[in-house]
């Protein structure tokens, strides 16, 4: 071959190789969902590299998890499940992945049909391991798929293993180099920083809800209606919200029902409010005056205090009104509007009154609203991330809450919140509150 033709060549394979860690980094960083991440990770690797990976991860008590096992032909996958939680390896487990876990390779490795040059005989062996639990069922991964040869690289970042890399060849191809574990440890490395960010993030994430729940009030039981309530965090964001719900007695004989949301995601959002819930509570308990009344002096202190936040809100009073009946006297301001549930079906939402925003223009009136419950009727009050998608209108978002409301109208009221949230809750990229009221028959 002419100089020439190897110097291509070669500048052709570096090239290939760099569009090959490309292509990996961006679907590593397509999406949050780590385990959707390492498939497309797979998906880039195969055929190109090997024909089959796998990819093993350790959680945070050194427990190994088999998250993703691919062939380039699905087909050539078998039926019984390859992933799953792996056996505990020795401490001094000769097996190759026990030891790229604890911190070894990348390593070569070949099989018994690449014993063919004293070079590759100085090679890690895949049987080393034998008679281990552990080894056994990574022998098995290998025997099921076949494997002529594989590189297994650590998942390392921050002087830390978090898993392993596996990529196979079978004996239709020439067996992985040198210039492969160069280019395998590359990947585990980017790979490594996805699930070290995955990780973080829903670390995260778990504090940021573990806040946003303690905000939260507790809610009486000892009422002769029933309440519940339910708070789904955005699944995209690691930042609090500014949903929240109240429900709790008055001084006469009627109790306040809140549901709201400051507008924003950050940490800022929900101290506001944690302290607009606190304020509109001491305003109810110390006024007797209409809802709108109460709602007017909530919109003159935010405008006072938080001039840079907006917040929705319905704030109503619930009181008996004769035998078997109850009386919701409301106001709104810009919250999407309760929806009363019969018990026969019929569902109607209270869209009477309907102010502005808290912190628009506190100097306007707000309208008060009233509506009379029936017995075993459900009150549903809720934030907008229920009922906003993209590319779906609200109205017919609205139309379908109805539909499926009406269809669990005697169910009982936790498993109405359930199943809207099972109907309504996927595909949200906002926080959700529900605040349901069933009254007595």
């Amino acid at each position: 071959m002419a100089e020439t033709e190897i110097v291509d060549t070669a500048l052709e394979q570096a090239l290939e190789r760099l569009a090959l860690l490309a292509d990996a980094s961006s679907a590593l960083a397509g999406t949050l969902d780590l385990e959707e991440a390492l498939r497309r990770l797979c998906d880039v690797v195969l055929p190109q590299l090997g024909d089959w990976c796998a990819i093993d991860l350790l959680s945070d008590h050194e427990a190994a998890r088999r998250v993703v096992v691919a062939h380039h032909d699905e087909r050539e996958l078998p039926t019984g499940r390859l992933e799953g939680t792996l056996p505990p390896p020795p401490e001094e487990s000769a097996d190759p992945l026990a030891r790229v876990l604890r911190g070894v390779g990348p390593l070569l490795l070949k099989g018994d049909d690449l014993r063919e040059n004293d070079e590759l005989l100085e090679r890690d062996d895949l049987r080393e391991g034998d008679g281990e639990a552990f080894h056994s069922v990574q022998r098995e991964l290998f025997d099921r798929l076949g494997a002529h040869s594989a590189i297994i690289a650590p998942l390392r970042t921050r002087r830390h293993v978090v898993g392993a890399l596996t990529v196979a060849r079978g004996t239709s191809r020439p067996a992985l180099a040198d210039e492969d574990v160069a280019l395998l440890e590359e990947l585990a490395h980017r790979t490594a920083l996805a699930v070290d960010n995955s990780n973080l993030f829903a670390s995260v994430q778990h504090v940021a809800e573990r806040f946003q729940r303690s905000l939260l009030p507790p809610l009486p039981v000892s009422r002769p209606y029933q309440v519940t309530a339910r708070y789904v965090p955005a699944p995209t964001a690691a930042e609090v919200g500014g949903d929240w719900y109240d429900h709790f007695p008055l001084p006469s004989r009627a109790s306040a029902l809140i549901i709201g949301d400051v507008i924003g995601h950050d940490v800022q959002a929900a101290v506001t409010m944690s302290q607009l819930r606190n304020m509109l509570r001491a305003l109810a308990c110390d006024r007797r005056e209409p809802p709108s009344d109460i709602m007017h002096r909530l919109d003159v202190i935010t405008e006072a205090l938080y001039p840079a936040y907006m917040a929705s809100c319905i704030y109503a009073c619930l009181e008996p009104a004769g035998p078997h009946h109850w009386c919701l006297r409301f106001s709104n301001a810009g919250h999407p509007p309760p929806l009363l549930v019969e018990h026969d079906g019929d569902t109607h939402y209270l869209d009477d009154s309907h102010g502005l925003l808290l912190g628009v223009d506190p100097t306007q009136e707000r309208p008060d609203c009233q509506a009379l419950l029936p017995p075993a009727a459900t009150l549903l009050l809720y934030t907008d991330g229920l009922i906003e998608r993209p590319g779906e209108s609200v109205g017919h978002r609205l139309r379908r809450l109805r539909e499926e409301a009406a269809a669990l109208a005697r169910e009982p009221l936790d498993t109405f919140c359930d199943e809207v949230l099972a109907d309504f809750g996927t595909g949200s990229t906002d926080d959700i509150a529900l605040l349901a009221l069933r009254t007595p028959r």
